[in-house]
């Protein structure tokens, strides 16, 4: 047997490889892992006249304001709920998309319809807001047909009931083709013998797609979720802040619109919103190994061990 060669060797013989990988890792080191040391202000009473590391030290301070604040524990509450929402009303639609375009007839038919449901995702929410509001504002279309039918108008953008269902519904409408494409490069990998076994056999579409289009996905099911739940307190803040508006603003301050609040319309407090954002990473981090051991209990595929 040919005795493998020592880590340097191998390195050497895919050095150009690894030269072509140069720019991401200068990128990561100048970009990512430089401005970690930045973190330390979370520990810190930031003095611009001090410097980050001359700043007075405060140790645990800053984090247990974000627990004594009426506002940050309502942001906190806020990001969660729409969090948990976008789970639950979200996160199938790419999986639901993804089936039923496999189970369309016809190519062409197929790659218009995945064309039309991907072009959303290529706008951005500045856009997408602004066409809300030309459908759904005061003036907009859908009211002037309201009021031409006699119902009178409705404040879509301003009526907090109706501020999450309109995050989901835009956000399927904008996401929903875009993440179905990874489900269907999963259906693509799938045998193609089982579906035709299954259907001489007499199984009904819906028999397949449950017993074998689902089994065959769910690895890369289990993969999105856990990345999903480790995500949880990122609530989306560019769709939140563009269709943010005072009437709302109960509901839509998540914690990166708390923060950006604070360091932007304020006076900036950086000490306390490093903080904040080391407590949403922090929480992320534990819901992502969290849901990792879930998952691989559940069904036994795990995103890393």
């Amino acid at each position: 047997m040919k005795k493998k060669g020592s880590l340097t060797q191998e390195i050497w013989k895919a050095r150009y490889l690894y030269l072509c990988l140069l720019p991401l890792f200068v990128w990561l080191v100048i970009f990512q892992y430089g401005p970690m040391y930045g973190i330390v202000l979370a520990f810190k009473k930031y003095s611009a006249r001090l410097g980050i590391l001359g700043s007075e030290w405060v140790g645990l301070s800053n984090f247990k304001r974000i627990f004594i604040t009426p506002v940050a524990v309502k942001a906190i509450a806020n990001t969660l709920r729409i969090s948990v929402g976008r789970l639950a009303f979200e996160f199938p639609m790419g999986i639901i998309v993804a089936i039923l375009l496999s189970e369309m007839p016809g190519k062409r038919g197929k790659k218009a319809v995945q064309t039309v449901l991907t072009f959303p995702h290529f706008l951005s929410w500045v856009v997408v807001a602004s066409i809300l509001r030309n459908f759904l504002g005061s003036g907009g279309v859908i009211n002037e047909l309201l009021s031409g039918v006699g119902i009178g108008t409705v404040n879509f953008l301003g009526n907090e009931s109706l501020f999450r269902p309109l995050l989901y519904a835009t956000a399927n409408w904008k996401e929903m083709g875009w993440s179905a494409i990874i489900y269907m490069a999963a259906i693509a990998g799938i045998d193609p013998t089982l579906y035709e076994a299954a259907e001489c056999d007499g199984a009904s579409r819906l028999k397949r797609i449950w017993h074998i289009t689902l089994p065959g996905i769910r690895g890369t099911v289990a993969i999105m979720f856990i990345l999903a739940v480790g995500g949880i307190m990122s609530a989306g803040f560019d769709q939140i802040f563009n269709l943010n508006n005072a009437m709302v603003e109960g509901s839509a301050r998540i914690l990166d619109i708390y923060v950006y609040d604070l360091t932007f319309r304020s006076v900036p407090d950086y000490g306390f919103t490093t903080a904040v954002g080391m407590f949403t990473a922090v929480i992320n981090l534990f819901m992502l190994l969290g849901a990792n051991q879930v998952v691989y209990k559940l069904t036994g595929d795990k995103m890393f061990s």
